[in-house]
């Protein structure tokens, strides 16, 4: 009995929810992005999209050429937390989850007689039968991966969607994974196969058969360890994590991309991270922020250093002299000269819990955390943005910045119509935002190298 794990992976989790909400979408294909735009990427696809070339960071507009007739949708957060949380009680019925990944995948345990293989295909069975129970009608669909461990039963679940069961036990290992490529792993990127390739891995077969010297040399450290182990069945707990760090990133629209609506959403997304600070009961005493710009692979970046706050106004101070400082002067913001800005990031770091972090001696006397409480309350109850800064204004009339969710946690939708107070999508968007000022750049040099023109550098 070597199995252990579970794993669910709901398929195509965003475009499902809008099929099963609106049934004239079923059966045809959708993309979500994540505003109404034609300039960003999609962040889902249906598979009736997928079988036309479309799927996640493809461009809305290169989704309309390849699938004439795609229904491109503006995605609802809301909705898709509500679904996580139907879905969960739903599995709950068959097995008890033991670990929510993210928004559209979780694993259970199996324990005692539900290690048996038979025994773990029937509650994978269940499983599906249960979600079809709260979603009729077969648009929200799961495959189920089961394995000696999470990461096994995570790989599992990629080997036969949509719908799929796929079984792995430690006989099957490490044949069973040699089909895969390196980037169908759980933890390998492109850096990461690009490290891996440097120490002659350059196959699934390669890397089962390496030593652990040499993985913990390719990953720098234990992590190249725990690859080995997880690749040959080890049960691993889920290593703790510390938040070391905490911010938002936007790809700015065509209507923003300017200094004074780079500037505007770099506000927005500040506030919104010191309110995320006061909520988690954290402080932070340092913040970084990037600017990336239309054609230029270099970025311009930022640091600061400061005693522990969560006080909007002091970091928004703070942000102004950190970009007065690196600017030219008469410009609004640093970087190349007349560039045109695509992207802005705001990091705030060095995080400690409030209760265990000490005040300065030389802080002001008066106290801004009422205010701060007062605004807090207002936007929570009655919708974020009711009270804001004046700075924000040209982000607030384009709606930048809209609720995102990551893909590590659920939110509790107390925040913004974005419910992002608990930031559910912040790290899988980055990978999508990523994508998106990658395809930007490629065209902008595409088409400088059309005109003949020199290519921009930073």
């Amino acid at each position: 009995m070597t199995l252990r794990s579970l794993f669910v992976d709901f398929n195509s989790y965003f475009a499902s929810v809008e099929q099963h909400e609106v049934p004239a979408l079923r059966g045809r294909p959708v993309g979500v992005a994540p505003v109404a735009a034609e300039t960003t990427s999609l962040i889902a696809a249906s598979y009736e999209a997928k079988a036309r070339g479309v799927g996640t960071g493809t461009m809305v507009g290169d989704a309309r050429r390849l699938c004439p007739g795609i229904t491109i949708v503006a995605a609802r957060p809301e909705r898709y937390v509500h679904w996580h949380h139907v879905l969960i009680e739903a599995i709950d019925h068959a097995i008890p989850i033991a670990h929510v990944g993210s928004i559209d995948e979780m694993a259970c345990e199996l324990v005692g007689r539900q290690r048996q293989r038979a025994e773990a295909e029937r509650i994978a069975r269940q499983v599906k039968e249960e979600i079809a129970k709260v979603a009729p009608g077969g648009a929200i669909r799961c495959s189920v991966g089961i394995a000696p461990n999470d990461f096994l039963a995570k790989t599992a679940t990629d080997m036969q969607k949509p719908d799929g069961l796929v079984v792995i036990e430690q006989a099957d290992l490490p044949q069973a994974l040699h089909g895969l490529k390196l980037r169908d792993l759980c933890g390998i990127g492109a850096s990461m196969e690009t490290r891996l390739n440097a120490e002659g891995i350059f196959t699934v077969a390669q890397l089962t058969a390496a030593s652990k010297l040499v993985l913990r040399r390719a990953w720098g450290g234990i992590e190249g360890e725990r690859m080995w182990g997880l690749l040959r069945g080890t049960w691993l707990p889920v290593a703790a994590t510390t938040r070391g760090s905490l911010g938002h990133s936007h790809v700015l629209g065509p209507e923003l991309r300017n200094p004074e609506g780079a500037l505007a959403v770099l506000k927005k997304l500040l506030v919104k991270a010191a309110m995320r600070l006061r909520r988690e009961q954290l402080l932070a005493g340092a913040m970084a922020v990037r600017i990336r710009y239309v054609g230029y692979d270099e970025r311009w970046e930022g640091a600061v250093n400061f005693e522990p706050t969560d006080d909007s106004r002091g970091l928004l101070h703070l942000l102004a002299g950190m970009l007065a400082a690196g600017r030219v002067r008469g410009r609004l913001l640093p970087g190349p000269a007349r560039a045109v800005p695509l992207s802005v990031s705001v990091t705030l770091l060095r995080l400690g819990e409030r209760a265990q972090t000490s005040g300065s001696l030389f802080a002001p006397a008066s106290d801004t955390r009422q205010i701060d409480a007062v605004v807090d309350r207002i936007n929570t109850k009655y919708g974020l943005n009711k009270v804001y800064f004046g700075g924000m204004q040209a982000a607030l009339a384009h709606d930048a910045a809209p609720m995102r969710i990551p893909f590590n946690r659920i939110p509790d939708g107390a925040s913004e119509h974005e419910a992002e107070g608990n930031a559910l999508w912040l790290q899988s968007l980055n990978r999508f935002k990523a994508m998106a000022e990658g395809e930007h750049r490629r065209r902008e040099r595409d088409r400088s190298g059309a005109r003949g023109d020199k290519p921009p550098s930073g």
